[in-house]
């Protein structure tokens, strides 16, 4: 288990930050980067469980904790014995939600705008910094895990479609093409 004991350690002032093998890496590396991109999401996703229902609230309560993972995956190097990582089980949670969450919409007739209620709009930005954190992660190349991009990928589905659950309500927000010409 973590213990923070102080918060400041002052050895990022050099702009280098740790890896979990006690290596140091810039902070303007690829894992780093990615590892900042994950921590924003997680918090965008905090941001809509304010405004989520009851079942979305739940679903992202456990997203929360996965990207927890996720950090871990991506600060850890390869060859590191018992270290946490991204599971195939994971990744497969995700396409069962979405799965059983896009069974309840009717089928997209145009593409949506990321609008509507305060929950959905949420979800829309929550979703597109996960979509961010997936290109940072693919960057990194061999840095980052198979599972953990591919986890990162249907997240940011997941989150489309209980964008969709969020508004089923009012209905979805659609483009209109060329609407103000």
């Amino acid at each position: 288990m973590v213990k923070l004991n102080r918060i400041y350690t002052r050895t990022g002032d050099d702009g280098s930050t740790g890896l979990v093998d006690g290596s140091r890496v810039s902070k303007a590396s690829h894992r780093p980067v990615v590892m900042g991109s994950v921590d924003e999401a997680n918090a965008a996703i905090g941001l809509a469980r304010l405004h989520a229902t009851p079942a979305t609230d739940a679903l992202l309560s456990r997203i929360q904790n996965d990207l927890f993972d996720l950090g871990a995956d991506v600060a850890t190097p390869d060859g590191i014995d018992g270290a946490l990582r991204i599971v195939p089980a994971q990744i497969d949670w995700l396409e069962s939600r979405i799965d059983a969450a896009n069974d309840s919409l009717a089928p997209l007739t145009s593409f949506i705008l990321p609008a509507g209620t305060a929950s959905a709009t949420h979800l829309h930005l929550a979703r597109t910094i996960v979509r961010r954190a997936e290109r940072d992660a693919v960057a990194a190349g061999d840095e980052v895990s198979g599972p953990a991009r591919h986890y990162l990928n249907r997240l940011s589905d997941l989150l489309f479609v209980l964008a969709r659950v969020e508004n089923a309500a009012t209905g979805d927000v659609l483009w209109v093409p060329g609407a103000n010409r």
